[in-house]
């Protein structure tokens, strides 16, 4: 394993690994160790849900420390726990909470990777004397040390570009992601030969401080009074039935409305200041364009702009569609779909690619749909 394109001593070259207690980062950190790097472990103490439920499975609970030590202590390199509670809190957690509460679909790994992990965790790593930050994400950085690109996965079923889209060039340049090369059983196989007792834990499948994925009892115990019920109504504002809180809504969403009918009814919209949720026939869902927020380029939005191959995503599994970026005459970015497009949510993300190539992306701040103001 070679992390960098220029000659480094290996054995006096200091790499920091950000573990979990999962096999990826648990095989990322070894395999660097076993390459002869000066390898130091870090896990992120973020919300402890796991350990004060009892639960297991959460990428912030006890037993996933103890398994990183684990490795760690297996394999001979050193392991440090940080305490980012409060600040994982108050950029993830509270923005997770409020995105809700907005009528929004928030997306808290990416805020997560851009708030606390490419942030704080690798000004840490550089204060440590490290000269690269590795991480066991399915996303491969291609080129040379001070001009690293972004680019998806080998493996397009592990690939995890859509929540990597804000990391900016300058973290580019000092990370390093070891198992973008590589499919899922490749990595698993490694553990195994590497003796790693974690070589078979599962995945985990849900947002680490919900780990049983119900997120309105995860918002209630957090911030307790905040859902409020409120009436389902037609475009027209006719009521058709009532709610018990727009978080269980999602724009797009067709099962679970609650209310029966011929033809079928989809969300098509969430008002946080009335409450409502407006319910409307698939067609009232084509989406013509988005504006976005906080955008991130990784290339000059004039290039971007005369992209003839660009292709974007609007939601983490989907397959990239075609698209044009442009700026509005605000100056706010704004991306405009050249098919049609079902369901796009405002609080999702909208990554921007040419090929495999990942060139940023941003925060869906509204949608713009055909004959739907």
């Amino acid at each position: 394993m070679n992390l960098f394109t220029t000659p480094h001593e290996k054995s006096k070259t200091r790499v920091v690994v950000a573990m979990s207690g999962g096999v990826d980062s648990s095989v990322a950190a070894s395999l660097a160790h076993q390459a002869g790097y000066d390898v130091v472990g870090v896990t992120l103490q973020l919300y402890d849900y796991g350990q004060a439920q009892g639960k297991k499975g959460t990428c912030c609970a006890g037993q996933d420390i103890y398994d990183a030590r684990v490795v760690a202590d297996k394999m001979g390199f050193p392991h440090y726990v940080l305490d980012y509670e409060q600040h994982f809190k108050a950029e993830v957690i509270d923005d997770f909470v409020d995105s809700y509460l907005h009528g929004e679909t928030p997306i808290p790994c990416v805020r997560c990777n851009q708030k606390v992990k490419f942030k704080d965790l690798l000004v840490t790593a550089k204060d440590l004397g490290a000269q690269a930050l590795l991480t066991g994400h399915y996303i491969r950085r291609l080129g040379g040390d001070g001009q690293g690109t972004l680019h998806q996965a080998i493996d397009l079923t592990r690939d995890q570009s859509y929540f990597m889209f804000a990391t900016t060039q300058e973290q580019l340049d000092f990370l390093r992601f070891p198992l973008g090369g590589m499919p899922k059983t490749e990595v698993r196989e490694h553990a195994r030969q590497l003796g790693l007792e974690i070589a078979e834990k599962p995945d985990s499948q849900d947002i680490c401080f919900v780990p049983d994925g119900k997120y309105a009892q995860a918002i209630e115990r957090l911030r307790p009074g905040a859902i409020e019920s409120g009436h389902i109504v037609d475009p027209s504002g006719n009521i058709l039935g009532e709610h018990s809180g727009i978080i269980h809504f999602t724009i797009g969403q067709r099962r679970g409305i609650g209310i029966g009918g011929t033809d079928p009814l989809y969300v098509i919209g969430l008002d946080p200041v009335t409450h409502q949720v407006m319910v409307g026939p698939k067609e009232m869902l084509r989406c013509e364009s988005v504006t976005l927020k906080e955008t991130n380029c990784l290339i000059p939005t004039e290039e971007l702009a005369q992209l003839e191959n660009l292709t974007v995503k609007y939601r983490s599994a989907q397959t990239p569609v075609s698209a044009r970026f442009e700026l509005e005459p605000t100056g706010a970015p704004r991306v405009v779909f050249l098919g049609n497009e079902y369901g796009v949510s405002p609080g999702q993300a909208c990554v921007f690619y040419s090929g495999s190539q990942v060139l940023g992306g941003g925060w869906i701040a509204k949608s713009h749909r055909y004959g739907f103001k």
